[in-house]
């Protein structure tokens, strides 16, 4: 009869949540730090620098596309260009799909 009321002591005491350990949380913060600054922090940086060519682009530029296509900017408007691929023909592409500058405009091919 005592082990039926000693039941519940034992239980309650079994049930008690451990106490937390500094320490235990120092291995994944240390990831998310790795991950952050291995990951995370370039590929803001490339994206800033991609805003930042999209933004300085103009008429007279050549471009590639993400499709691989070569192309002069003839004209820009609020969300795209439109950019000449071939003599008499015009395209007009998305800034999201400008992959890189090719020549600035003014400056000679290397």
């Amino acid at each position: 009869m005592t082990s039926l009321i000693a039941a519940p002591f034992i239980l309650a005491q079994q049930a008690a949540a451990p106490s937390l350990d500094f320490r235990s949380l120092i291995f994944p913060g240390l990831m998310v730090a790795a991950i952050w600054f291995l990951m995370i922090a370039p590929q803001r940086k490339k994206q800033k620098e991609h805003q930042k060519m999209l933004e300085t682009l103009g008429a007279g530029d050549e471009v590639v596309t993400t499709g691989g296509i070569y192309g002069e900017i003839t004209n820009k408007k609020d969300d795209r260009f439109v950019i000449r691929i071939a003599e008499g023909t015009k395209v007009e592409v998305s800034k999201a799909f400008i992959h890189a500058l090719v020549k600035k405009a003014g400056e000679e091919k290397k």
